[in-house]
This record gives structure tokens, C-alpha cells and sequence, in this order.
């Protein structure tokens, strides 16, 4: 729903995707729909109601003959089991493979992530036995600065932001809990980007074979 996370997404299955011609690739249909309604909104509130368009771009993928889906969107993972269910077309969950890959995990790990996202309890929940850190409220207002500085642009003002959110957490790694953050976190160690899990899960199930390449951080 984000163009340049999108765009991002798309860039991270060819890149991460073991293969020698064009060939080896997936086969991808992108349904790219910013007109999507605020998810944030509508889990803090529900003063938008994004269900219908998010259902909507499912089937069409479906009829374009998508057999899986991802949606590199954190917050729209609030509805993930609702639209596999309606749209019957199976999703990977970038949480679920986040909590793979975090299993076993000691000590805090960061959590940057939209409002929507924290307060619905994506990953405290989906995520179990980890010791989340989420932002003041100082540091979450970095996050947001730095989310909104992406969509229009600014992706210099938007590092400046992320650079604070990430102080403000303290944590020796932060998971990236929006898929805007990753476009601005230069080299910043400490990171993990669930979005890297998501692109190797969906090359694993759609037959293609990962590069040997660990997520960020």
C-alpha cells in the first residue's frame, strides 16, 4: 500500500533470489493500491475501514492466478487470517516468520513499528517469549516523522527520525515493525527488516531457493 515499500518489497524477491537468468525467478503480480484506507486509523479507532479494498486486491490477485500472498505491510497483518479466509487464497505471515527466526531469543529487542501495529499487539502477541521495547513517547513520535517523511519523499528526514526512534528503544536489536523504515535506516547495526524473512518465505513456498543471505542486522 506504501508505493516505495512496495517497490522495496519487489526489489528484495529478485535480489534475494537464487538464480543464474531471468528464469529462475518467480512469477509475480504486484497489485499496488494506495487509495487504501489509513490502517493505522482503523485499528486505533476504526474511523477507516481499509477491509473492503484490502479484500478487493486479494481477489484480484486471485483471479490474476495468485496461489499465495504477501503483504509487506505490517499493520494490514491486523486482518492477515480474515482475507485468506474470504479472498481463499493462502498469505505468508511476516510475523509468524519473524517469531521463527527470533525463537529462543534473550534480553530486549526493540519494536518499531506503527501505532496501529503496537497498540494492536502484533508481535508482542504473534511473537512470543520475546522482551519487547517500544518507544517512549518521544520515540514514537520519531517513528511516525519517520514513516510519514518516506511517503512524501524525504527520505534524509526520515533517517534524521529514524536514527532518534532507534536511540530511544536502547535495545541491541530492533525489528523494523513498518515497511517504510527499512528505506531509511542506512547502516544501522542492530536492525532486523521482517520484510527480508517475508521475501525468503515466499521464494521457499513458491519453489525459487533463497540466496544465502541473513536478514539485516
Amino acid at each position: 500500500m506504501g508505493p516505495a515499500a512496495t517497490a522495496e518489497f519487489y526489489a528484495k524477491l529478485v535480489a534475494r533470489t537464487a538464480a543464474e537468468r531471468d528464469q529462475d525467478h518467480l512469477r509475480v503480480a504486484i497489485w499496488a493500491d494506495p487509495t487504501v484506507p489509513d490502517r493505522v486509523a482503523a485499528v486505533l479507532d476504526g474511523s477507516t475501514d481499509p477491509y473492503p479494498a484490502l479484500l478487493a486486491g486479494a481477489e484480484k490477485l486471485r483471479d490474476l492466478g495468485a496461489n499465495l500472498i504477501a503483504i509487506p505491510c505490517h499493520t494490514a497483518h491486523f486482518f492477515l487470517n480474515r482475507l485468506a479466509a474470504e479472498s481463499g487464497v493462502p498469505f505468508v505471515d511476516m510475523i509468524a516468520e519473524t517469531a521463527e527466526f527470533l525463537a529462543g531469543r534473550t534480553g530486549p529487542v526493540g519494536l518499531l513499528g506503527t501505532r496501529g501495529t503496537i497498540a494492536a499487539g502484533l508481535y508482542q502477541r504473534g511473537v512470543p517469549g520475546v522482551d519487547w521495547a517500544v518507544p517512549s513517547e518521544t520515540g514514537q513520535r520519531n517513528v511516525d516523522a519517520a514513516v510519514a517523511a518516506v511517503k512524501r519523499g524525504d527520505l534524509a528526514g526520515g533517517a534524521e527520525h529514524f536514527d532518534r526512534a532507534l536511540a530511544d528503544v536502547d535495545a541491541p536489536l530492533s525489528v523494523l515493525a513498518c515497511t517504510e523504515l527499512p528505506l531509511v535506516t542506512g547502516q544501522a547495526a542492530g536492525v532486523l527488516d521482517p520484510t527480508d524473512l517475508l521475501a525468503d518465505a515466499m521464494i521457499r513456498r513458491c519453489g525459487g531457493k533463497p540466496v544465502d543471505a541473513r536478514p539485516s542486522g
